[in-house]
């Protein structure tokens, strides 16, 4: 059980229910402020995905020095790197793609040349691991 009284838990629970709020937001956002929270968030190098690696690495940090210690079993530790190697992964596969989240976040510029209607793509490929 956990201590609700620590700075460091109630900083944890603020920031869970601050995640709420955003997938709130962002489920109910137009396109273009959905396309904005998007960029900041997957925005590796200062968004929120690369935050949440890194404290997930620190997290797989602490459970090696614990498991050396006898601690936490070793399973811990080898499963905290594991996810921290996984959202490694996904941020630098997402990273490719926020270029065209942030064209669809950029403000409309305006044209005097009428523009084309988006065409959807005839397919989406998932790629499997």
């Amino acid at each position: 059980m956990t201590n609700s009284n620590l700075p460091s838990i109630q900083l944890a629970d603020a920031i869970t229910a601050q995640l709420a709020q955003l997938r709130r937001h962002l489920a109910l956002a137009p396109p273009r402020e959905a396309a904005q929270i998007l960029a900041n968030v997957l925005d590796y190098g200062t968004g929120l995905l690369g935050e949440v690696t890194e404290l997930v690495s620190t997290g797989s940090r602490f459970a090696k020095v614990n498991s050396e210690r006898g601690v936490l079993p070793p399973e811990v530790w080898l499963a905290l790197g594991r996810a921290a190697n996984e959202l490694n992964t996904v941020g630098v596969d997402l990273t490719e793609h926020t270029g065209a989240i942030q064209k669809v976040a950029a403000p409309a510029v305006e044209s005097s040349r009428p523009t084309a209607a988006p065409v959807a793509s005839a397919m989406v490929v998932r790629r499997r691991r």
